[in-house]
């Protein structure tokens, strides 16, 4: 059912075979009553779920006339938590890609038509998981928007993450974020363990990424603090065709410091390639 003020779908969820264990994904439409829109699949940074995208997808359908899908990733959210022993390869951001999210994808029933007039919306760890998916399946969607996208690791990558686990594990951030995951250690420490595990240095998808055909628009902020342009002028490098936007006075979360900026350089970039 939708909300009837916003058009949000109430949280539902789909049961996955995440490998040697099912997990349960949470999940939810936004203006679901537009069948025939195409859909713009929201995929979250390392920390997020559904609910800390906030109010941001629906204002985006709203203004790209789309259908949203937004999901939790296992570990995040309402979704199955990472279990306790488990720790991500280095490779997890691969699984999420070419595992979870053609799975979500066929247990929703959206099929190959539908697929190839999908938009990948992703944010940081989500902007990577959408390049993935579009270099493993390049026909499967029509085509990509990504913000802080991470495709080599940087110094600056791996200090901002160690400070992330002191703030974590010292102030009242793990409070905060609480609100956002059933169970947040799940979250905080599936993402920080991996990031600093010493074998993710080495961990590289410039070359991988170089098969991509879709229009790709990537945005990033001069004052990320994750990050710095490297990461967005090696993805034109990888991806010749690539749209960029790079924004002055935007840290890491530029839907959150620079909402009407990145939904009006979206909105630019979809209808100059939408037929």
């Amino acid at each position: 059912m939708n909300h009837p003020a916003t058009g949000i779908d109430t949280t539902r969820f789909v049961e996955l075979n995440d490998g040697a264990h099912p997990v349960r994904i949470e999940y939810q439409w936004l203006n679901a009553e537009r069948t025939d829109a195409p859909i713009a699949l929201f995929l979250h940074e390392g920390l997020g779920s559904i609910a800390l995208w906030k109010g941001w997808p629906q204002m985006l359908c709203d203004r790209l006339d789309c259908r949203g899908l937004v999901y939790s990733r296992p570990g995040y959210g309402r979704s199955t938590p990472r279990r306790r022993e488990e720790r991500w390869p280095v490779e997890f951001l691969h699984r999420q890609a070419h595992d979870v999210l053609p799975a979500l994808l066929d247990a929703l029933g959206i099929g190959a038509e539908e697929r190839s007039r999908m938009w990948l919306i992703g944010h940081s760890d989500g902007g990577t998981i959408a390049l993935l998916y579009a270099s493993a399946f390049p026909e499967a969607l029509a085509g990509l928007a990504i913000m802080a996208p991470h495709v080599f690791v940087e110094t600056m990558t791996v200090e901002g993450i160690e400070k992330a686990r002191s703030t974590y594990e010292t102030t009242s951030f793990r409070d905060k974020l609480a609100a956002y995951h059933d169970d947040v250690d799940s979250a905080f420490y599936g993402w920080n363990d991996a990031w600093l595990n010493p074998e993710f240095m080495h961990w590289n998808i410039t070359e991988e990424i170089a098969t991509i055909v879709r229009p790709l628009l990537a945005i990033q902020g001069y004052d990320d603090e994750y990050a710095s342009m490297l990461q967005l002028d090696a993805v034109e490098t990888a991806v010749p065709h690539t749209r960029l936007v790079k924004l002055t006075q935007c840290r890491h979360s530029p839907h959150r410091d620079a909402a009407d900026a990145v939904n009006d350089a979206i909105a630019a970039f979809m209808a100059s390639h939408r037929t």
